[in-house]
């Protein structure tokens, strides 16, 4: 483990009444009856002004197919502000919890999740009672041919005061990775070992991609997503007794905004879809009590936030729709939207995307991106909500650059002159994740964040790969292109590129403020199409997948790069994919 402070969050938890920990958070465990019995499991991380509450109510009783509703009553001040996943209205001290209108059911020890921010002012008590659908909540599971003399009375129930509190899955740890087996997506290993050889790696670790709403409940016959849902997977997981699955959060409205092959379904003012039909039914799968012993690992929306700094007007490439969501916010909105939601179940960890070293390692985009995504954790109504950044993702920057570092000077000169490195700060993925890791907790992010790496096609093995340092130091430009271990064209380019191949292996605590190397882009997934295809998933055509462009702005007008015959974004690329292995490195 990185040798950086523990980030656990200890909760405490008792039965029936709330107590506030040493750390600030208040957590209690209570029980509801819709019919015979109910449990009402609640907790709460606070802060000076306010706090985010998760409520998971267990029907112990009749199946209710009606709807349902919880309430309580606060014993303070406090106030919500916000809720998800179920309808919340307050009147005075009084709170009542609808069923969202894809949750009206909730069978005989099904469960419902739903989270809410509040504001509070002096002591914030957890709520002593709680009612489901007019039955106070208190843990029994009488059945509704039992009679009253048989059920279980007060008198034999456990005490606060001589109870021993339940394992409390809310708390966090530092790594989630660390000691902890990864979920092998079933779909993708079947992919992978329709390929040739692609048995080697396919027992590795892939993320699951949720890019449109229709993926959640899984989709049938789709060229990119495969028919296994949300809850599909963590059920797999399970049965897999793995103890961490990774889902890429991936539908922002007007999502890339800068881009085309990867345009999603919604469009710039779906704001409130985005956050009721997509984000919302997500939080109540994964918040699910059944999944409480699974570490949910999100990675949230990339290639969002560093467009609003470099691909806005007054920047190289800024495009109109970049300008648009700068200005309405729904970036920033919607991503604070998902940390707040997704962070406050006890068992996920969010991971923001922080792009790569060949977008914002210049000072100019560096402390600009850095800031913007505070902004956005702020939006969360907590910084803790998120609980680390990925580097590289579904991108192809080599993780160490052995032979060019920004300190090598050839002639007298910096590599920094050169034309590749064009003055950036980094020239590979580790040591820019780790300087900016330093700089997001300079800024007010929590010292214990960790950092992820995206190694699943950054490994540029094969005969391409120098094994030294180049001899050629007639100019520095021939001594970094002789030297580099990344052989793109140029480092802008990130569309299927040619003679990729696979990284590092998906592996925990692999240096310092790392928590893990990983493959959340599952190699052999395209990047985007080589040409037009029309399809009912949103997605675009970019010239920066299509092999005969000769570039833009952003890539220093150079040739894409890109390889042939490809699918759209999301879809299986076997051609990429047997490439992808026989460049690996580590070799296979």
């Amino acid at each position: 483990m990185r040798p950086i402070p523990s980030r656990a969050r200890a909760l405490t938890v008792a039965t029936a009444v709330g107590v506030v920990a040493a750390s600030g958070a208040v957590a209690v465990a209570t029980s509801a009856s819709a019919a015979a019995g109910c449990r009402v499991d609640y907790s709460a991380n606070q802060w000076s002004t306010g706090f985010t509450g998760n409520v998971t109510v267990t029907n112990l009783g009749d199946p209710i197919t009606g709807g349902w509703n919880l309430t309580w009553t606060w014993a303070g001040n406090q106030q919500v502000t916000q809720g998800w996943s179920a309808n919340l209205t307050q009147s005075g001290a009084n709170v009542t919890a609808t069923n969202p209108g894809w949750a009206a059911s909730l069978g005989t020890n099904g469960t419902a999740n739903f989270g809410f921010n509040a504001n509070y002012s002096g002591t914030n008590t957890a709520p002593a009672t709680f009612t489901l659908n007019g039955t106070v909540c208190n843990g029994s599971t009488g059945s509704p041919s039992t009679s009253p003399s048989t059920s279980v009375s007060p008198s034999t129930s456990v005490s606060p005061s001589t109870s021993t509190p339940p394992p409390d899955p809310t708390v966090k740890v530092d790594n989630p990775y660390a000691g902890a087996k990864g979920y092998v997506n079933p779909e993708w290993k079947a992919k992978a070992e329709s390929v040739a050889g692609g048995s080697r790696v396919s027992n590795n670790p892939t993320a699951v991609w949720i890019d449109r709403i229709a993926a959640i409940n899984g989709t049938t016959g789709s060229s990119s997503n495969g028919a296994m849902g949300v809850r599909d997977h963590l059920d797999e997981a399970l049965e897999q007794g793995a103890g961490y699955i990774q889902f890429v959060i991936y539908n922002l409205p007007g999502r890339d905004c800068a881009a085309l092959a990867s345009n999603g379904e919604l469009g710039p003012n779906d704001l409130p879809k985005y956050k009721a039909e997509y984000i919302d039914p997500i939080a109540a799968i994964q918040g699910d009590a059944k999944y409480k012993s699974l570490r949910i690992v999100n990675v949230v929306e990339i290639d969002s936030l560093p467009n609003l700094v470099t691909n806005v007007a007054g920047q190289p490439g800024g495009t109109a729709m970049c300008d648009t969501m700068k200005a309405n916010g729904g970036y920033v909105q919607g991503i604070g939207y998902a940390l707040s939601k997704l962070g406050s179940i006890g068992n996920v960890y969010n991971y923001v995307d922080a792009a790569h070293h060949g977008w914002i390692g210049w000072d100019s985009n560096f402390g600009p991106t850095a800031d913007i995504m505070l902004e956005a954790a702020r939006a969360s109504g907590n910084v803790k909500n998120v609980h680390g950044f990925i580097t590289n993702t579904a991108n192809y920057s080599a993780l160490r650059e052995t032979f060019v570092q920004p300190t090598t000077t050839v002639n007298g000169q910096t590599v920094r002159q050169s034309k590749w490195v064009d003055w950036n700060q980094y020239t590979d993925e580790l040591s820019f994740a780790q300087a900016f890791r330093t700089k997001l907790v300079s800024i007010g992010f929590d010292a214990n964040i960790g950092m992820l790496i995206d190694t699943s096609r950054n490994g540029w093995g094969g005969a391409a790969r120098p094994t030294a340092a180049s001899t050629d130091t007639s100019s520095v430009d021939a001594f970094v292109n002789k030297s580099r271990i990344d052989r793109r064209i140029h480092a802008g380019n990130w569309c299927n590129q040619a003679g990729a191949g696979l990284g590092e292996r998906p592996t925990a605590a692999p240096a310092a403020g790392i928590d893990a190397y990983v493959w959340v882009k599952p190699p052999g997934e395209s990047d985007g199409s080589s040409s037009l295809i029309p399809n009912e998933e949103g997605k675009g055509f970019d010239r920066m997948c299509d092999p005969t462009y000769t570039g833009n702005a952003r890539n220093g007008n150079s040739l894409s790069g890109a390889l042939p015959n490809s699918p759209i974004s999301g879809a299986w690329f076997p051609a990429q994919f047997a490439e992808l292995m026989a460049n690996a490195y580590p070799a296979l």
